[in-house]
């Protein structure tokens, strides 16, 4: 699908546009000499990590849109922290589903116009019922369609309703990264596990996510894959079961066994490339990262199921007018075809993606999404060769990664008690 600006700027942008942008002419003290005003494009302000805010992605976007765009990408617990504290200061924020309690409870977040959504039809059953088929497992904790949907009484839940609280985009499933030539390669769904974290040969060498709705849970993964604990429910841990968690890993830091914990995509691709880990809590661009660079990242398949995590673009409560209506324009730009073929490159899925197929060769979308051998060389989003001919992804087509999910990334009910264990973990 071939977009340009004239097809992507929706009635509303563009009426507001016309008016806006027609010259404002003033006489200055002199009669004969106009003074012409022409306002500036509208700004809007994105708040966010750097898995989505990338600059080839700005640089596209501005020129579709013809709008300005301004990223401000950080660290999860940063920008989280920052964007529930001051929506003042973002237009949109993009991160993952574990932020809408806290954005929403927080009064940070405004609801979303659902018919304000172009390709709202288009989006598949993943966001809207919890899977993909029928057979799927849903997973524990907040699958993303009981935060989507803002019900009568202001709570979320599933139940389809006009308004939501944020746009269903990029998403994907988690697991860790190892590097094959030090770790034994094992095999997907069978001998992969997350208690390979915990495993004590790896011992000073294993790293860690720096985000407590997501490093906890690749951790409470690997306790109970161990046998060290049960949990009975993962995506609902007690308090109880925090106490018994952090217990067992205080333990394990006590003897040395973490090297650190990590923030950002690239400073996890540093602590794998520099041979500090050789196992860790990882993002699928890091792993194409690491491979394009020659070393033999595998991202495991855990017999135990992957973590989910389900991208969100949510608008500031604080947000309003001609920049409300720009922010509406982004929001149906990511659902346009052209960025969800972009982020396919990283290994990334997008809520519509039968619009974005036109934008992927053949090759490409059998390897990304449908899980089979690459008929060719494919390149990533750096141009660089990340996927070599007759490799095949790592846990297969679209549907099985998504149909093997342990636990979605979740903001707890017990959020204040794990944030004190885990910075106490941290600071030990």
């Amino acid at each position: 699908m071939k977009i340009n600006r004239r097809n992507m700027l929706g009635m509303t942008l563009a009426s507001a546009a016309s008016v806006a942008s027609a010259p404002k002419v003033a006489r200055s003290n002199d009669l004969s000499t106009p003074t012409i005003h022409i306002p500036s494009k509208p700004t809007v302000r994105v708040l966010g990590t750097h898995v989505t805010l990338q600059e080839d992605l700005r640089v596209r976007a501005e020129a579709d849109l013809g709008i300005k765009l301004e990223f401000s990408p950080g660290g999860s617990a940063e920008v989280l922290h920052k964007a529930s504290t001051r929506p003042e200061t973002f237009d949109l924020y993009e991160q993952w589903s574990n932020s809408i309690r806290v954005l929403w409870q927080a009064g940070a977040i405004q609801p979303i116009e659902r018919n304000r959504i172009r390709y709202w039809d288009e989006i598949n059953p993943l966001t809207r019922v919890g899977k993909l088929t029928p057979k799927a497992k849903i997973g524990a904790g907040d699958a993303p369609n009981k935060l989507l949907f803002i019900q009568p009484d202001g709570s979320l839940g599933g139940s389809a309703t006009d308004h939501v609280t944020f746009l269903p985009y990029v998403h994907n499933v988690d697991s860790f990264g190892y590097d094959a030539a030090v770790v034994p390669r094992g095999e997907p769904f069978e001998t992969e596990s997350w208690g390979w974290l915990l495993d004590e040969r790896w011992a000073g060498r294993v790293a860690i996510v720096n985000e407590p709705t997501i490093g906890l849970f690749d951790l409470a993964l690997a306790v109970q894959a161990k046998g060290l604990a049960e949990f009975e429910d993962i995506g609902a841990l007690t308090e109880s079961d925090l106490e018994k968690l952090f217990g067992i890993l205080e333990r394990y830091r006590r003897k040395g066994h973490f090297r650190g914990t990590w923030s950002s995509v690239p400073a996890s691709v540093d602590l794998m490339s520099r041979g500090e880990a050789v196992i860790e809590s990882m993002f699928s661009p890091a792993v194409f990262d690491l491979t394009g660079r020659g070393i033999d990242c595998v991202y495991a398949s855990p017999k135990e199921g992957y973590r989910a995590w389900h991208g969100v673009m949510c608008l500031s409560s604080r947000t309003t007018g001609m920049v409300k209506d720009a922010a509406y324009e982004y929001m149906n730009w990511w659902l346009s075809g052209w960025p969800g073929a972009f982020i396919a490159r990283q290994g990334y899925y997008i809520s519509n993606p039968q619009r974005s197929r036109e934008e992927l060769s053949e090759a490409e979308w059998d390897y990304w999404y449908q899980g089979k051998p690459a008929a060719e060389d494919l390149k990533g989003t750096s141009g660089k060769t990340v996927v070599r001919k007759g490799q095949q992804r790592d846990g297969g087509s679209y549907v099985k990664r998504f149909s093997n999910v342990a636990v979605w990334n979740t903001v707890m009910k017990t959020y204040e008690t794990s944030l004190r264990h885990w910075n106490e973990f941290l600071s030990g």
